[in-house]
């Protein structure tokens, strides 16, 4: 770099810090709210909640959880900790999609990729009053601030797909013990902090180890980097029994639409306004999911997420909670940006300038729809604003 881009690159640096404090001013606000308040309540979020159920109940259900009771112990009974400890993994997040946007790209590390890994911390659905009153509970998004187990897990969930990614490339010529080892760790950390991910990302692991096997890639190979997902298993069987053994009287059933009909007008629409961008990148590059395994992976992965969470739903208490969306929301946040690298490489001539003019347009709304979500809650809305 020269002096100039180093300058560049350091301000967008500084702007990514001001998001990390912003974000830690909110999780902070929103950790001490108080939800008995009658009407429109200031910083409402979950994370009181999930404070309550570790510091007050001793539920333990996510990794989270031990890390809360110890930040909690540590800082005197305040909130602070945990506040700090979310606002870095937000931070984190940002800085780590970075990384997977030059890996997907080949680009290098510049005051651009800085901003839009940024932007693509912020980019929210469409929001029409009509399709959906509320900006947020109406849609589906990849960026979300309310949900502590969500922004924790996003985190762990970008590092492991960025690993496998790296790893696919190589499996086929073997796998050290220490490649195995970690990529088998980050697995269990983000399956123990909400299996959301997994649900999603192992289907989809399962049918491109199947297809090389067709191809015929050592049964070997393919046991053993397959084999790194099986530990997490024995972390989903304390979940499950935690979230829905015999006396929870929760279970899980099949309902259409369920999930996405609570809250919105028009579900349909507003499916389409959550994922606008991407469904348009996709459509004007399809050729390319021939071409390109990780493009391929990222889009059949968004298309199980949405499906599970189109038709799955929680029986018992927690049925209109809508848990089955994490791992669709998490695709999501990964779609927009393995389509925002086709979308800045297209070519810029003659009709594809015109085109690729009208995707800066609609990234730029779902950008301004997030932003302005994100300034009002930190300026203290609610997460179920309109």
């Amino acid at each position: 770099m020269n002096k100039r881009e180093k300058i560049q690159r350091w301000v967008a640096q500084g702007v990514i810090a001001l998001y990390g404090f912003a974000c830690l001013y909110l999780f902070y606000r929103q950790s001490i709210a108080d939800l008995t308040v009658p009407g429109e309540i200031p910083y409402q979020s979950d994370l009181p909640l999930h404070i309550s159920m570790i510091v007050e109940d001793g539920w333990y259900y996510s990794f989270t959880a031990y890390v809360y009771k110890a930040l909690h112990v540590l800082c005197g009974g305040s909130t602070i900790g945990i506040a700090v400890f979310l606002g870095l993994m937000a931070w984190g997040t940002v800085l780590l999609m970075e990384e997977f946007l030059c890996f997907l790209s080949g680009w290098k590390k510049s005051a651009y990729t800085a901003i839009l890994a940024l932007s693509l911390n912020l980019v929210m659905p469409i929001f029409i009053p009509k399709v959906g009153e509320f900006r947020y509970i109406s849609y589906q998004a990849g960026n979300i601030w309310h949900n502590s187990t969500y922004i924790c897990m996003r985190l762990a969930a970008l590092a492991e797909l960025l690993l496998y990614f790296k790893l696919e490339k190589k499996y086929r010529e073997g796998l050290s013990g220490k490649e195995w080892g970690a990529f088998a760790l980050v697995n269990v950390i983000c399956t123990g902090i909400k299996p959301s991910f997994l649900v999603a990302f192992s289907p989809i692991v399962g049918l491109f180890l199947l297809a090389d096997l067709i191809r015929k890639v050592p049964l070997k190979r393919i046991l053993l980097f397959g084999s790194a997902l099986l530990p997490s298993a024995l972390v989903l069987l304390w979940q499950n029994a935690v979230l829905f053994g015999e006396d929870t009287g929760n279970g899980i059933a099949w309902k259409p639409w369920y999930s996405f009909s609570l809250h919105t007008n028009i579900p349909k629409l507003a499916v389409v306004c959550s994922v606008l961008f991407c469904g348009l990148v996709i459509l004007l590059t399809c050729k390319e999911l021939c071409r390109d395994r990780i493009y391929l992976f990222t889009v059949l992965m968004s298309i199980l997420g949405f499906l599970e969470a189109w038709g799955l739903v929680e029986q018992g208490h927690r049925a209109s909670d809508g848990n089955f969306l994490w791992g669709y929301s998490f695709c999501l946040f990964v779609l927009f940006a393995v389509c925002a690298v086709k979308w800045l490489k297209l070519a810029r001539k003659g009709f594809w300038a015109v085109i690729f003019g009208v995707l800066a347009v609609v990234y730029s709304a779902h950008l301004y729809c997030g932003l302005y979500f994100f300034l009002r809650l930190v300026g203290g809305a609610g997460y179920w604003m309109t």
